[in-house]
């Protein structure tokens, strides 16, 4: 899934959280050091969201073997 959000302003004590928001006016906290760089006010983003379900299967069976070390 491929969204587009724009850089509304920087908040924080040093900036460092970038206000994006979606079209539909939703507001998202994102780090700014996690943006590209140079990226200012006014610019849109596009954005990739994926599951990964083989990382997803690695974590619970992972998960599992350290419950089961802790019983």
């Amino acid at each position: 899934m491929m969204i587009r959000l724009s850089i509304d302003r920087f908040e924080g004590e040093q900036s460092n959280i970038a206000v994006l928001l979606s079209d539909a006016g939703q507001q998202i906290d994102f780090p700014r050091d996690l943006l590209p760089a140079g990226a200012q006010p006014g610019e849109i983003l596009a954005f990739s969201i994926d599951r990964d379900l083989a990382a997803t299967e690695e974590l619970r069976a992972e998960t599992k073997k350290l419950q089961d070390d802790l019983s």
